[in-house]
């Protein structure tokens, strides 16, 4: 039988768009751009054809319309998502384990791919301060697996299913909202999720903390865990570790961080002391497509024990019996919900390996002081008021006019935020602290500049001025 991509010179055409794709300058590119509604009508209502379409004008298509409106997160002044900037090393290897098609379920399938995840949890549980021996974790495709793959082995580790009516779990409101999607599918009562008061850093507030479960334990609920973060979306805010740990201990709590954003920050010399008493947790998640510099999706879940991953997620199915491992190996499908997985790590070996933790972590210090440089900028502003510190490379601020009602203030805010991402110039949107709209950047890139920095936030603030000037 002849196949219709047999008629198409499909290496030359794989070579002429990765040219294409090397050759361009996305920082001349929009950082963001909303497709028109004829168009998303047109790809809503398209019909896959009888007998296929040439090639080129699919690529048109794609070239010219589908890849053309999206959010960019690689572009320099793209402050607003924390996903990204990803290496061209990363894509390199998306393009070779895609182009191999690698089936990273068990080691008969993936040897060498699979040592090298096992050697990458083992590298990363070691920054976070377990011991590789017990420790180990495994691939997901982001955060949000991650977290609910920590915190079903948590709820088998410390929840008897009779009692889950009676469990509950303590975090904030700044905690990322995957945790209480993660809880839901973990049989979680809605009831049960306790939000703690946070302090003015939005850190979790661990007096209040305390009382919440000695009030539960009083009530007859059986308090069962803590997730706390390494790096808040909002703010950046890393909790206090060495309390939390404390607590987990006294009342035999598991204590899970949520580290998607942060934890990259650990390798950081200037950030390192956020993190003490990490190491007193009982899991973690990792997102190496965010601060690890990697193409979507690669992200991490590690456990200071391993068995208990094994103990939720092992499982016997009779048609892997001819490749099932060796009872001193466990695949990475025993100890995570995904069976068909691709080799997620390898692409962050590749980059890892090319550039070295140095060069990494130079990154990561980059942007934080990318952060601080914007609270400088601001801070020199008329109007302007910093919301929280520059901390882990993200820093709030916002227009505050004394002669405006709140109300005013925040609208204006939303207002200018919108107008730069409607430019395409930068996305710099906005979120709410303690009830105020205020513009968020976070400033990851390594590629962005100080004027972008002072371009961004001049362009914001003449918005404003011009909408102002307009009123009067």
């Amino acid at each position: 039988m002849e196949f219709n991509e047999n008629n198409i010179d499909l290496e030359t055409i794989i070579r002429d768009e990765v040219n294409k794709y090397l050759s361009r300058d996305i920082g001349d590119l929009p950082a963001t751009q909303q497709a028109p509604l004829e168009l998303r009508e047109k790809y809503e209502k398209m019909e896959v054809p009888n007998k296929g379409r040439d090639i080129y004008e699919v690529l048109k298509d794609l070239n010219n319309e589908v890849l053309n409106y999206l959010y960019r997160p690689n572009h320099p002044r793209s402050f607003s998502f924390i996903p990204g900037p990803a290496s061209r090393l990363s894509w390199l290897g998306d393009i070779l384990t895609t182009a191999n098609n690698i089936h990273a379920s068990n080691f008969a399938n993936a040897t060498l791919p699979i040592n090298i995840e096992r050697n990458l949890i083992n590298y990363l549980a070691g920054k976070i301060g377990y011991e590789i021996k017990p420790a180990g974790g495994v691939f997901v495709s982001g955060g949000s697996m991650a977290n609910l793959t920590a915190i079903v082995a948590a709820r088998d580790a410390q929840v008897e299913m009779e009692d889950i009516k009676k469990a509950t779990v303590y975090l904030t409101s700044q905690t990322h909202h995957s945790v209480g999607k993660a809880l839901h599918v973990a049989g979680f009562l809605k009831n049960n999720i306790r939000r703690i008061d946070y302090n003015d850093d939005f850190t979790m507030n661990t007096d209040s903390l305390k009382a919440a479960i000695d009030k539960d334990i009083k009530d007859g609920y059986k308090p069962a865990m803590v997730i706390a973060t390494a790096g808040t979306t909002n703010t950046g805010s890393v909790d206090d570790f060495t309390t939390l740990g404390d607590i987990c201990d006294n009342y035999n709590l598991w204590l899970h961080v949520d580290g998607a954003y942060g934890l990259s920050h650990i390798l950081s010399d200037k950030a390192q002391h956020l993190f003490k008493g990490i190491e007193r947790s009982d899991s973690a998640s990792w997102d190496a497509h965010k601060l690890l510099f990697q193409t979507y999706s690669c992200a991490m879940v590690i456990v200071k024990e391993k068995n208990h991953l094994l103990q939720s997620f092992g499982e016997d199915a009779e048609y892997l019996d001819d490749i099932a491992s060796d009872d001193d190996v466990i695949d990475p499908e025993m100890l995570g919900i995904e069976l068909t997985r691709p080799a997620r790590a390898l692409k962050l070996w590749i980059t890892l390996q090319v550039i070295g933790e140095d060069e990494i972590i130079e990154r990561i210090k980059y942007g934080e002081g990318l952060a601080e440089y914007a609270e400088e900028y601001v801070s020199g502003l008329d109007n302007w008021r910093i919301i929280s510190h520059a901390n882990l490379s993200i820093v709030n601020f916002r227009y505050e006019n004394s002669d405006l009602t709140e109300v005013q203030n925040n609208q204006l805010n939303s207002m200018a935020a919108q107008k730069i991402a409607d430019s395409g110039y930068a996305i710099a949107y906005t979120t709410v602290l303690n009830n105020q709209r205020v513009i968020r950047l976070c400033t990851t890139n390594p590629l962005t500049t100080h004027d972008d920095i002072r371009e961004t936030i001049n362009r914001l603030d003449q918005y404003i001025n011009d909408y102002n000037m307009k009123d009067a």
